[in-house]
């Protein structure tokens, strides 16, 4: 039967759906509305404000606080989430022991997971009278309405981008050079560093980029356990809310500005790493 639709012109075969260009059109259409458009409205009121009116909504120091707390929570969730999820991925991929079905679904649980139930839950468990905050914050470790337990909630949602950009690719890679590098005689250290990690970095990149781009953005497993303090805890997102509710739209518009300008920086990037490290393989090939 394959070989039979093989051999009929192209012009015969039946599509499930219509003609490209019809079906080009209806995709594009779908994502001019829900996507593109709010997007482009969002640009085109940025520039109207001009670079003074933005430096001026963006320098003041509430803002500044702001920006910096969120970029460099995102930042640091976003390394602990890929080393974490590299492991994580290491241990579904390469063992085989009871429970691992489980361990492979519970990844996915901050996708399906209310972010607003993820914050509450991590407040519960840090805070002051929370299962683990009554014991850490006697001893000088304060989670909750601090950087730190921002940093948490970040690592929570973005554990599943790290998990799931190396897992493919540890499974195609198999152990077949693994084990040539240690009939060579290299050691583990060796073997890591020299065979494995150059296959992994371009999926740690990428997962790296998605975790930091979704911690730039995120909000409600975020507010819960922040405690917003203005110039302390206050992360952008929630900023961007106060600034709307206080009938500020400019300094809403130029905040949102830069972080979906830095979300954007971010998806290049991803887009960009496959094809760069393809392009310094062929590199070496031809050495």
């Amino acid at each position: 039967m394959s070989a039979a639709l093989l051999s009929l012109p192209a012009s015969r075969w039946r599509r499930p759906l219509p003609g490209f260009g019809i079906s080009l059109g209806l995709g594009l259409a779908w994502l001019s509305v829900i996507v593109l458009l709010p997007l482009a409205a969002l640009a085109i009121r940025a520039a109207g404000l001009g670079v003074d009116g933005w430096l001026r909504a963006i320098q003041d120091p509430r803002v500044m606080a702001s920006l910096k707390l969120s970029f460099s929570a995102a930042l640091i969730a976003a390394l602990l989430a890929s080393a974490a999820g590299a492991l994580v991925a290491w241990v579904v991929v390469r063992y085989r022991f009871p429970g691992r079905r489980l361990l492979d679904a519970l990844v996915d649980l901050p996708f399906a997971l209310p972010t607003a139930v993820a914050g509450i839950a991590l407040t519960a468990i840090y805070s002051a009278n929370g299962w683990m905050g009554r014991w850490l914050e006697p001893a000088g470790f304060k989670i909750a309405y601090a950087p730190t337990g921002i940093v948490i909630a970040l690592v929570f949602i973005g554990l599943p981008f790290a998990v799931r950009t190396v897992q493919p690719v540890l499974e195609a890679l198999g152990r077949e050079q693994e084990e040539a590098a240690a009939s060579l005689g290299a050691s583990r250290f060796t073997t890591l560093r020299r065979v494995i990690l150059p296959e992994l970095l371009p999926a740690l990149l990428t997962g790296f980029s998605l975790a930091f781009a979704r911690g730039l953005g995120e909000y409600g497993s975020v507010i819960f356990i922040a405690g917003n303090l203005p110039y302390k805890t206050e992360i952008a997102p929630l900023l961007i809310t106060i600034r709307l509710e206080e009938y500020d739209y400019n300094g809403a518009i130029a905040i949102a500005a830069l972080l979906l300008a830095a979300s954007f920086l971010c998806l290049l990037a991803i887009n960009a790493i496959p094809s760069l490290f393809a392009h310094e393989r062929r590199g070496r090939r031809r050495e």
